[in-house]
């Protein structure tokens, strides 16, 4: 069983799926507290549901962005925190919240990293008419989606998407993927060597099909 702290900006999809998995039982953890910089996040709604703390903070108040990440990482300290998810979270996380969970901060990305950082990942993919495109879990470190990529899954991008269906037919395998980087996490079995990300006694015939699962092909 572990701990989790999740920061989140807007409506919090992954947070709910996160929530859905630890309520079915399927992954052994404890959101401890919903943290928000916008106070009509309509993740505040989720946690209310779910009996989960929860508190907005404003980046009005502090005096500088380290400040206000520092009192991030202290809130998550205080819940005994042992992994910091973003669910949404619209903000490049800060140096000190990095150095006080180094390697125990994950995200999820709209692409397959590193191609498409940065913000509309999908709307990226499609003026480039790529033809796979995806989601990435990967640690946090202080660049833009630069950290280490723990699990990817790929998505058929098609010549007639929009932004709005490819959008929709990633965020399924992002509610697939983001809890199973969890259960390894929670598992103990993920190892950062570099940049990359070992995953502990996965046969090498399941390796595969693990960071990789079929392709999507339709909604």
């Amino acid at each position: 069983m572990i701990n989790l702290g999740v920061l989140a900006s807007g409506r919090g999809s992954n947070f709910q799926a996160i929530i859905d998995e630890i309520e079915q039982g399927k992954l052994k953890a404890s959101i401890r507290i919903l943290i928000t910089d916008r106070p009509d996040a309509y993740a505040i709604e989720r946690a209310k549901k779910h009996n989960i703390k929860h508190i907005y903070m404003n980046t009005k108040e502090f005096s500088s962005k380290d400040s206000y990440f520092e009192a991030i990482a202290e809130n998550l300290f205080n819940e005994k925190v042992d992994l910091v998810i973003l669910a949404g979270f619209m903000r490049i996380v800060g140096k000190p919240l990095i150095d006080a969970y180094p390697m125990k901060i994950m995200n999820i990305h709209p692409a397959l990293l590193p191609s498409f950082t940065g913000l509309h990942g999908q709307k990226k993919a499609l003026q480039y008419a790529v033809k796979i495109t995806g989601c990435t879990v990967h640690f946090v470190d202080e660049g833009m989606d630069t950290g280490p990529v723990i699990i990817q899954s790929a998505v058929c991008a098609f010549h007639d998407d929009t932004e709005e269906t490819l959008s929709n037919r990633i965020l399924k395998m992002e509610h697939k993927i983001y809890p199973e980087a969890i259960r390894l996490f929670e598992q103990g079995r993920l190892e950062v060597q570099g940049r990359t990300v070992m995953i502990k006694d996965i046969p090498s015939r399941d390796y595969d099909y693990l960071i990789n699962p079929p392709i999507q092909l339709t909604d």
